[in-house]
């Protein structure tokens, strides 16, 4: 009987590999992706940048540049106060005494970057030689920071550069200013009163000014029950520059020494 020819044993575990064919049209690597920039390439990245995944991008962005620029500042106070304040005004000088008195005791002058009573603090800052930090804010009728900020930071988005005025703070002062000076000192209370922000200073500079809006809360809101009366208790209103200055100066020292600061209270002991 003729013996059968024999298929050579193919190994199971081997899988047959098939023959590769280049592909007429071969695919783009990542880079050439990212490195394309054809008339269609533009069109879509310039709609992209209208989109909300990019804005949120850019908000991040701007997190980052801020965390980044301000990491080493402090113990810094927040000043805001009106931008159409002129340097020939009463108010403009006291202003800058403040920012030059917390230069003097080594603390951070923040404002907005911008001019007016924001300048008069960053011109003090400057004139002691301290650190001076504009956070400013795209806005049609404002261009760009003033020339006495030595760290500078632009944002588009309001509530991104409000963190910068909060997260870096151990005490606020507003002095007369419109809308937006009213924003952050009601940002501020709000999230003090909910517990967002540990207790610190706010000092309202110019009795006078504050007079009316302090006799509103207190009628309408306090008296109407929208708000409680240690809500009341959070902010200080002065016409002294020196008293000012000695609050905000105490609140420095109190957040770098921690040994004066009361423990958290056990949250066993809450229940």
């Amino acid at each position: 009987m003729p013996s059968k020819s024999k298929r050579p044993r193919q190994n199971v575990d081997t899988p047959v590999q098939p023959e590769r064919r280049k592909s007429p049209h071969p695919r783009k690597t990542a880079d050439q992706h990212l490195l394309s920039w054809t008339k269609e390439d533009r069109a879509e990245a310039a709609a992209f940048t209208h989109n909300d995944p990019w804005r949120v991008l850019r908000i991040l962005g701007e997190f980052v540049a801020g965390f980044d620029a301000l990491a080493e500042v402090g113990p810094g106070v927040s000043i805001f106060g009106s931008a159409r304040i002129k340097e020939d005004t009463s108010l403009y000088p006291l202003v800058r005494d403040l920012g030059r008195l917390l230069g003097e005791s080594g603390i951070t002058v923040i404002t907005g970057g911008g001019p007016g009573l924001m300048e008069a603090a960053n011109r003090g800052a400057s004139d002691a030689n301290g650190e001076s930090v504009g956070v400013g804010i795209e806005l049609p009728f404002e261009t760009g920071l003033n020339p006495y900020v030595n760290v500078g930071l632009e944002f588009r988005y309001f509530f991104a550069r409000k963190v910068m005025f909060v997260k870096y703070a151990v005490g606020f002062v507003f002095f007369p200013g419109g809308f937006g000076t009213l924003d952050e000192l009601f940002e501020v209370i709000t999230l003090i009163q909910t517990g967002r922000l540990d207790p610190v200073p706010i000092v309202l500079f110019g009795s006078s000014y504050w007079r009316n809006l302090l006799a509103w809360i207190d009628d309408e809101l306090l008296q109407g029950g929208f708000i409680s009366p240690d809500d009341t208790a959070f902010y200080t209103v002065t016409d002294d520059i020196e008293e000012a200055a000695r609050i905000m100066i105490e609140a420095a020292h109190l957040a770098s020494d921690p040994q004066d600061i009361p423990p958290e209270p056990d949250p066993g002991q809450a229940m």
